[in-house]
């Protein structure tokens, strides 16, 4: 069982136009204050982020802003938060984001949140962190990038090992769950022996 003390939420900075996906965003804050769980996030409070985050403030609940010196203007920064760390650049935002959080989740996004999670899961794959990471797919959104994923396996260029590392639900309390039952991979020896 992992203890799942912060989970970091990557998701978009536009709120876009399903209102499932809002809906979704403010369930999963309320499920994380519920589960004593702090958010990480990106700090903002536009879009899906500001949704989350500030669903967790209004149910008092702990919220942990990351956000480079570059993206800190008062139009976008989240100025109440529980407490907000700034880094130099966009690299050292998510090596602080993966210190500090338990367990990752992926939620509806643009470029920037498919960056963070095939980072975040790379990393997962050569042995970097051991934490589960999750995808939330609300309403279908991700159907087309699963397909993508499988057609990846399909042509021998993504293990099934790997492909299975992903957690994937459509439910927030499902998909928690699944996060909470995740048993890190054994890291490959060869990794093993290139640190020592």
């Amino acid at each position: 069982m992992t203890q799942l003390n912060s989970i970091c939420v990557f998701c978009g900075s536009s709120e876009g136009n399903d209102q499932l996906i809002i809906d979704a965003s403010e369930t999963l804050g309320r499920s994380l204050v519920e589960k004593d769980i702090t958010l990480v996030y990106g700090a903002a409070k536009i879009g899906i982020m500001g949704r989350v985050a500030q669903e967790v403030l209004d149910n008092h609940g702990a919220v942990i802003g990351i956000i480079p010196e570059f993206l800190k203007k008062k139009e976008v920064v989240h100025l109440g938060l529980s407490q907000l760390i700034t880094t130099t650049n966009m690299h050292d935002r998510k090596l602080k984001m993966q210190e500090i959080s338990d367990g990752f989740i992926a939620m509806p996004g643009g470029m920037g949140t498919l960056e963070e999670l095939f980072e975040i899961i790379t990393w997962l794959q050569l042995g970097l962190h051991a934490k589960p990471i999750g995808l939330l797919n609300v309403n279908g959104f991700y159907d087309d990038l699963l397909r993508l994923l499988e057609t990846m396996v399909r042509r021998g260029f993504l293990s099934m090992n790997n492909y299975e590392l992903l957690l994937v639900d459509t439910d927030v309390e499902g998909l928690l769950e699944k996060m909470h039952q995740f048993k890190p991979p054994q890291i490959p020896h060869w990794l093993t022996e290139e640190r020592t």
